[in-house]
């Protein structure tokens, strides 16, 4: 066994913010599961418990300054 599940494409889940590999499903022992990245373990993982693909999103967002968002026209001063 591998110990690891590969998450369905079918399932939304955004890719790993440090190395933009897809996360998998990993057993830890009696406690459940975690969401974690496939490539590095020193990557964001989810708490042990149930699978949390939710969690995992949250925190794979890549939030951008305002200023590179088109907030509508510039004004003059």
């Amino acid at each position: 066994m591998r110990g690891y599940i590969n998450i369905p494409g079918s399932i939304y889940c955004k890719l790993c913010k440090e190395c933009g590999a897809r996360p998998v499903i990993v057993p830890v022992d009696d406690i459940g599961y975690v969401v974690k990245c496939s490539k590095d373990d020193r990557h964001y993982q989810t708490m042990p418990g149930v699978v949390d693909i939710e969690d995992w999103n949250r925190h794979n967002t890549i939030v951008t300054s305002s200023f590179e968002y088109n907030l509508g026209p510039r004004m003059a001063w």
